[in-house]
């Protein structure tokens, strides 16, 4: 059996093992990934998306959460720690560990991560029936993609300039771009 059908833990066993860590891991099937921290940029751009987010959402009965929340994709034996997520599901009100229905979510790129972030970690996101709108921000080129679930299924790819305010429709939210980039050095 080679590496990529072995699988070295369950979800459930990775739940154990990570409390005991100092850091942050990521679980992707049977997969245990080691979390790098993130420059100033990166945590400036993912925390001016938080405020914004904890704004709009105030009294909604919607939640924002900022990295340290994991996020569970069961239909692909998933947890994963977005840099910025919202959900509104009553079911992930209740718990506090994790959270099972986004319906948003946020990656700040990183040359790293980025070509994960876009591909596999994507393409498990996908698979959760909650997510309606997946966001990709580039703090290097300051450029966001912002892809949207349809009526009919199909992801949509909202490419947004440096100098256009993006759009979250999934939450009805314009983040201007002195608000997204804002502090955020060159």
């Amino acid at each position: 059996m080679d590496a990529r059908q072995a699988v070295a833990m369950t979800a459930h066993e990775f739940l154990a093992w990570e409390t005991a860590q100092p850091g942050r891991h990521e679980f992707v099937n049977g997969e245990v990934f080691a979390m790098a921290g993130g420059d100033d940029r990166h945590m400036t751009v993912a925390g001016n998306v938080y405020i914004a987010l904890r704004q709009r959402l105030q009294g909604s009965g919607c939640s924002a959460y900022l990295g340290e929340v994991r996020t569970w994709i069961s239909a692909a034996n998933c947890y994963f720690y977005p840099d910025v997520f919202v959900t509104c599901s009553e079911r992930d009100r209740a718990d506090r560990l994790h959270k099972q229905d986004p319906l948003l979510v946020v990656e700040v790129l990183s040359p790293s991560t980025a070509a994960f972030d876009r591909g596999a970690k994507f393409a498990a996101y996908r698979l959760a029936e909650s997510l309606r709108e997946m966001v990709f921000i580039d703090p290097e080129r300051r450029v966001t993609d912002v892809y949207r679930k349809g009526d009919d299924g199909l992801w949509v790819l909202h490419p947004f300039a440096p100098t256009e305010a993006v759009h979250l429709a999934s939450v009805d939210l314009a983040l201007p771009p002195a608000t997204l980039w804002a502090e955020v050095g060159a």
